[in-house]
């Protein structure tokens, strides 16, 4: 029986330290402001109530109103950005953006990602790389669950707040890749991680290749597909396509954002073959906790306490 308790013991000794690391906040607000980008922006969504907007500020590490520069997205301001969307749609994700040196790249965190339902950080990173966007570390949280999508209209209010002008053209297409890769998450039963690779590839091609026609676009979606071994219907292939052949005509030159693109790559094999954060993983933690905590109550006796019902106090 003692040698079953030491046992039990050494177990949890030894894996608290993981669980404590993997649990751990990275909203650092101590590192001071880079005067030469500004405050990092907050943006909030305009549908939020002001509990709901608080709760935001909290998830985000913003303690002090002082250390960022803080504004509201609306339905105004999608139909500013994305022609034909409609200005009364309804704003709750909201996002943290601070700008960093050339070089840091595009770092994206949704940080309670279980209420952003159908948008990963990969396909924000894609997204944002093609709207022009780069070296810059982008937090997204959102108080209820909602798909993310308007996250997006978010982060380039910021840009535009901070001085920036971005190209509207590329703001658009931008979207569109981005309900393109929901909707392939979505209706054709790809795995999220996997739409975002495919979309990576297709732009590393694109920046190798420089094709000329919009059937050298198509040759370059068909020959990802196939080294994905991805299978798309006919209408999602042209739809992958036309969205291809946009940026083909407005001359979004990805080897700029190469380097940017190959750590993208790199980040969406990492979270394919990454086994920590998938669910079963944690819920296979729980359950040895919990058989521990069982097991030691066991050997001496004990029961656990009931907890406590506030409402008959």
């Amino acid at each position: 029986m003692m040698k079953q308790l030491i046992t039990a013991l050494l177990a949890i000794i030894l894996l608290i330290p993981a669980v404590g690391t993997a649990g751990a906040s990275d909203h650092n607000t101590d590192e001071g402001i880079d005067e030469r980008f500004g405050l990092p922006i907050l943006v909030l969504g305009g549908n939020l109530d002001d509990n709901q907007k608080q709760e935001v500020r909290e998830m985000l590490g913003v303690t002090d109103p002082e250390s960022v520069e803080e504004v509201v997205v609306t339905g105004e301001d999608l139909v500013r950005y994305i022609e034909g969307e409609d200005s009364r749609a309804r704003m709750f994700s909201s996002a943290k953006i601070t700008r960093q040196d050339e070089g840091h790249g595009l770092v994206i965190e949704r940080v309670n990602p279980e209420n952003i339902t159908q948008v990963t950080d990969t396909m924000y990173a894609n997204a944002l790389l093609t709207a022009g966007i780069e070296n810059a570390t982008v937090e997204i949280a959102s108080p209820v669950k909602v798909s993310g999508h308007s996250a997006l209209t978010g982060i380039y209010k910021a840009y535009e707040v901070s001085g920036e002008e971005l190209d509207t053209a590329r703001l658009e297409v931008a979207n569109d890749e981005l309900n393109l890769a929901t909707d392939l998450a979505e209706e054709e039963g790809i795995d999220q991680e996997k739409v975002s690779e495919l979309l990576a590839e297709i732009k590393q091609a694109i920046a190798e290749q420089n094709p000329a026609t919009r059937e050298d676009v198509e040759q370059i979606i068909n020959e990802q597909l196939s080294n994905l071994e991805i299978n798309l219907s006919e209408e999602d292939r042209q739809r992958l396509t036309d969205l291809f052949e946009q940026m083909r005509n407005l001359n979004i030159n990805f080897d700029n954002v190469s380097e940017q693109l190959n750590d993208l790559s790199t980040a969406i094999q990492d979270r394919l073959s990454d086994v920590v954060n998938d669910e079963g993983f944690w819920q296979g933690v729980r359950d040895f906790f919990q058989g521990l905590i069982d097991a030691i109550s066991g050997l001496f006796g004990g029961s656990e306490e009931e907890p406590i019902n506030e409402s008959q106090q």
